[in-house]
């Protein structure tokens, strides 16, 4: 075979490829699709994101996606969830590594519902007896905690450190944590977190201001509010025990969320 056959050849190969990756992106469901209140009310994005409007769209998943879930190579990774979520993504211009991980959890909640339907059996101990109960909850019954803070057209949000120091900040979407090193965890995070100090939002004047100005009791004050004022699921659920009264768990999934 000639070198320009072989070209034309590997050419056809990857535009088969591109047809291939194309039409599984673009695979949608012929059932109506989901509109899924996020956990943050869309505040923490900024106002020309879609998602600033508070909800996103999905379609509803299908046998098809199930290849998705049992793939051993994402398994493996522990991305299963993660890429079944990049799948059934509808609302336009949107990437699973963009939406925070408390709206992904909200995501996961409605795609499962629509999928194996509400209940979910967990295995949890009654505190009386200490004995292991199989139960079901209904996953629909899970409430969003508060979410009050003002946010500005960034997606931003104000904090006080003292009466002379005001800073922005921001929650960190997935590919904003992956910068964070683990070696040196709270510095990195807060260059991250950290948006603006007093107005400056130079990288230079925020890495200054965590190296020589930031006291530690003001940086763990801040990281707990942070934490405090994280939007997402409840996941405190009620239970019956054994005696016919009941009690609240906590409710836990996994990898094999969306296993029956």
């Amino acid at each position: 075979m000639s070198r320009t056959t072989d070209r034309l050849s590997n050419n056809q190969q990857l535009i088969d490829l591109a047809k291939q990756q194309y039409e599984q992106k673009k695979h949608k469901s012929l059932l109506p699709p989901i509109v899924v209140p996020l956990a943050s009310r869309g505040l923490v994005y900024a106002k020309d994101n879609p998602l600033r409007e508070g909800f996103i769209e999905l379609r509803v998943m299908t046998a098809y996606d199930e290849d998705i879930l049992t793939n051993p190579t994402y398994l493996k990774r522990g991305i299963a969830l993660e890429k079944l979520l990049d799948a059934l993504i509808l609302t336009p211009g949107i990437q699973i590594d963009d939406i925070h991980a408390f709206d992904q959890e909200v995501m996961l909640m409605s795609a499962r519902i629509s999928a194996y339907g509400n209940e979910y059996p967990v295995i949890t101990v009654d505190p009386k007896t200490a004995k292991q109960l199989d139960r079901k909850i209904e996953l629909s019954s899970l409430k969003m905690k508060n979410f009050d803070l003002t946010a500005d057209d960034n997606g931003e949000f104000e904090y006080d450190i003292s009466d002379d120091v005001k800073i922005k900040f921001g929650f960190l979407t997935p590919n904003q944590v992956k910068k964070v090193n683990e070696e040196q965890y709270i510095s990195t995070y807060l260059q991250q977190v950290i948006r603006e100090v007093n107005g400056d939002r130079s990288t230079n004047r925020i890495l200054d201001f965590i190296k020589y100005e930031l006291l530690p009791k003001d940086s763990k004050q801040f990281r707990t509010y942070i934490i405090d004022n994280t939007p997402g699921l409840n996941y405190d659920v009620e239970v019956e025990g054994e005696d016919g009264s009941t009690f609240i768990t906590r409710f836990q999934y996994g990898s094999d969320f969306f296993r029956v």
